[in-house]
C-alpha cells in the first residue's frame, strides 16, 4: 500500500472520538441544495423540515430529518484533501434521515483522513412526492452529478467518488450503482446493511411499505430490488453485514454479492457474527465489527481512491 494510504488509515484511526466526550464536533455550515427551486415532481406545498434528537433515549447526539422539501447535501471539506470524495447516503427506513450516527460520524473520520465528504439529506417517498418510489434515488443521481460537476471546486478528482449508504440508504446507494449511467454512478460502492430485496421473506418491510405502499406486486418488488439488475458496468462494492441482523437480513447482503460475483464484478464482503442492526460507527465499538470503516478505507485504497 502506498504511503499516502498508510498515512490515511493511521489517521483514521486516531481520528476516532471518545464515546463519553462531552462536547460533539459542531456541524459544517456548508450545504449544497440539489435543486433549483422545487425538486422534480413536487407537491402543491412542501414538506416542512424537521429535526429530532434522540439523544434523550440514545445517550449520544443521535438526530434524524424528516420532511425534506429542499434536499441538500452537508459538505465536510478536510484540511489536507486527497482528492477523495464520499457521498454518504444515511439511513432510517425510507421515513426519516439519520443524519448523525449514519452520516455526520461518519464523515468526520474521513474527512479526518482527507476524504471530502458529503452527507445526503434525500427526499422520503411518503411526503407527497408524485414519483415518490424514484424521489430518494433521483436526489442521489443528481448529488453525483453536482459533484463531478463542481469537482474543482470541490478539491476532489470526479474519477475517485465512492458512494456509501447504510440500511434503506444502502438501497439507495445500491439503486444508484446498477440504475445509474455516466456522470450518476459512482466509483466505488458501499453498503452497510442495506437493504436490497423488496420481497419477502427477507425484504425489510418498513423500508418496502414506505417506499413502494402496502402491497406492491411481484413485479414492482422486483423492479426496485437492486440485486436483479447487477451488470458488469456496477461498480466495486464493499458489503457489511451482522449475521444477528434482526431487521434487515443478511440475506440482502449476500444476494447482491452473489448478483456482484455472477457479472464478475470485484466486490469485498464483511460478515460480523454480532452488532446487530443500525449500528453505525459508534454502537459497534468493542466488537469485531468496529474495525469496519478501517477495512473499507483499505479496500478503497487497494482500488486507487487514495492514489
Amino acid at each position: 500500500m502506498a504511503d499516502l494510504d498508510r498515512r490515511s488509515l493511521i489517521t483514521l484511526a486516531a481520528a476516532t472520538p471518545a464515546l463519553a466526550a462531552a462536547t460533539d464536533p459542531p456541524d459544517p455550515s456548508e450545504t449544497v441544495r440539489l435543486w433549483p427551486g422545487s425538486p422534480p415532481s413536487a407537491p402543491a406545498v412542501l414538506p416542512k423540515q424537521e429535526i429530532v434528537d434522540r439523544v434523550a433515549t440514545s445517550g449520544f447526539r443521535d438526530r434524524f430529518v424528516t420532511g425534506v422539501g429542499a434536499p441538500l447535501m452537508t459538505v465536510f471539506r478536510p484540511v489536507r484533501p486527497n482528492g477523495a470524495a464520499a457521498l454518504i447516503i444515511p439511513g432510517g427506513g425510507y421515513i426519516r434521515v439519520v443524519i448523525d450516527k449514519e452520516g455526520f460520524e461518519l464523515a468526520h473520520r474521513l474527512t479526518a483522513a482527507g476524504v471530502t465528504s458529503f452527507v445526503l439529506r434525500y427526499r422520503l417517498p411518503k411526503e407527497g412526492w408524485a414519483n415518490a418510489a424514484d424521489a430518494p434515488l433521483a436526489d442521489a443521481q443528481q448529488a453525483m452529478r453536482i459533484l463531478r460537476a463542481r469537482s474543482t471546486d470541490f478539491r476532489i478528482d470526479p474519477k475517485r467518488v465512492l458512494a456509501i449508504g447504510f440500511s434503506a440508504g444502502g438501497h439507495v446507494a445500491a439503486s444508484l450503482a446498477v440504475r445509474s449511467d455516466g456522470d450518476a454512478r459512482p466509483d466505488l460502492s458501499a453498503l452497510v446493511y442495506p437493504v436490497i430485496s423488496m420481497s419477502r421473506p427477507h425484504a425489510h418491510i418498513g423500508s418496502r411499505e414506505a417506499l413502494l405502499g402496502a402491497s406492491p406486486g411481484p413485479e414492482r418488488e422486483a423492479a426496485y430490488s437492486p440485486h436483479l439488475h447487477v451488470t458488469a458496468q456496477a461498480p466495486p462494492t464493499f458489503l457489511v453485514h451482522a449475521a444477528d441482523d434482526a431487521s434487515v437480513p443478511l440475506e440482502n447482503s449476500l444476494a447482491y454479492l452473489a448478483a456482484l460475483r455472477a457479472q464478475k464484478v470485484p466486490a469485498e464482503a464483511h460478515v460480523f457474527e454480532e452488532g446487530g442492526h443500525g449500528f453505525g460507527l459508534r454502537l459497534i465499538r468493542g466488537k469485531p465489527g468496529e474495525r469496519w470503516p478501517e477495512l473499507l478505507m483499505a479496500w478503497a485504497a487497494r482500488r486507487g481512491w487514495l492514489a
